[in-house]
């Protein structure tokens, strides 16, 4: 119930977003606080043959469809231009199997969490005049966003900077995360990595794709880390796996993804990190200290923005990449871990950024948007 009005008996949500997870957890985890607040409520997810969703959501049994789109290829090369060459012909196939999705499922809502992946469900929905709410995580929004925001019933933000961005209802929300997330228990997590719950344990990743600048750069510093008996989790994303997995030891675990990231978190003493804005929530709600490396190519370099919000309330330490070393990540993390008091601190503060409530504000606004229609 919101105030005195009912909700839908069986309401039917479309939730579209992908490509990367920065995109598709945000859904999973809209679509879990749904179904928690309303247990007859159908919700289908829309992704990419090409996300990062074509592999999560079979395996989490989540009902999806993929549509056979991806983004615009930035880079000069003979595979970026053959790519966008047959965008057009992928765009109409994949508006295609959308329209045929919307007449099977008829939804009462559209949500979009953003990339690729959610700009066809959302200009179907508009199009049907079907109301449509948009999630965006970063303070720099998207093309989707940006795109359609002025069409929407409501943008959820997770910045408030994003506004400036922005025409239309935008709410801010902060950024959904799973509530699963807080689920890991820390000797429970060292049995699932093989690890000791005793020793300092690093936990490194670079967003759910990986990042060839952190995994080069741990590359040269493991042998350190080991040295001083630092235990290191060190996820490098599928395509980098193989360059790395060498390193996989007694006292580093290498993968090329984490589906359980509630173990890594538990386990893990201090995070080192790209700095996304759904990987900033998870943090945050975790309560774990961090050491952030922008990643330089965001979109209105949104990633140093949102560390800046991070470093300047002392929760985290940031290094910009272009001074990055491995000496230097080397001494930082010692640093840290040596200072227990220190890492308390950063703890404390990181807990105070966080916006526990996100979801559940975001799935009321659902529910309000579906009352109105």
């Amino acid at each position: 119930m919101i105030g005195n009005r009912s909700y839908m008996d069986d309401p039917r949500i479309l939730i579209a977003g992908g490509g990367t997870g920065g995109h598709l957890y945000p859904a999973i985890a809209i679509g879990e606080a749904l179904q928690l607040r309303n247990p007859r409520i159908n919700i289908h997810y829309v992704g990419s043959t090409f996300g990062i969703e074509a592999d999560v959501l079979p395996v989490k049994s989540l009902p999806h469809t993929l549509i056979p789109i991806r983004g615009l290829q930035r880079s000069i090369s003979l595979d970026a231009v053959g790519k966008n060459l047959i965008l057009p012909f992928r765009y109409l196939r994949a508006s295609r199997r959308t329209k045929k999705l919307f007449q099977e499922f008829n939804p009462h809502a559209v949500v979009g969490t953003g990339g690729y992946a959610s700009a066809i469900p959302i200009k179907t929905a508009i199009n049907q005049q079907i109301p449509v709410l948009l999630q965006e995580q970063n303070s720099y929004p998207g093309i989707t966003t940006r795109l359609y925001a002025d069409k929407a019933q409501a943008v959820c933000i997770a910045f408030d900077e994003a506004k400036n961005y922005l025409k239309g209802h935008c709410i801010v929300t902060g950024n959904p995360t799973r509530k699963s997330i807080l689920n890991g228990h820390r000797s429970d997590a060292a049995k699932t990595f093989n690890f000791s719950p005793e020793k300092d344990t690093v936990f490194l990743f670079g967003g759910s794709q990986g990042s060839a600048a952190l995994n080069k750069i741990m590359n040269t510093a493991i042998n350190s880390l080991q040295q001083e008996d630092v235990q290191v989790i060190w996820q490098t994303g599928y395509n980098q796996f193989s360059k790395f997995q060498h390193h996989d030891s007694d006292a580093v675990r290498v993968v090329p993804f984490i589906n359980l990231m509630s173990d890594a978190y538990a386990l893990s003493d201090l995070i080192i990190s790209r700095a996304g804005a759904l990987t900033l929530s998870e943090i945050t709600v975790c309560g774990k200290p961090s050491i952030l490396i922008p990643f330089p190519g965001a979109a209105g370099d949104h990633q140093m923005k949102n560390a800046k919000v991070l470093a300047k309330a002392t929760a985290a330490q940031l290094i910009d990449e272009k001074d990055l070393s491995s000496s230097l990540l080397v001494k930082t993390v010692l640093k840290l871990l040596h200072n227990k008091e220190k890492l308390e601190q950063m703890a404390h503060q990181t807990k105070n950024l966080a916006k526990p409530d996100a979801t559940e504000t975001i799935v009321d606004q659902i529910f309000q948007m579906i009352d109105k229609n």
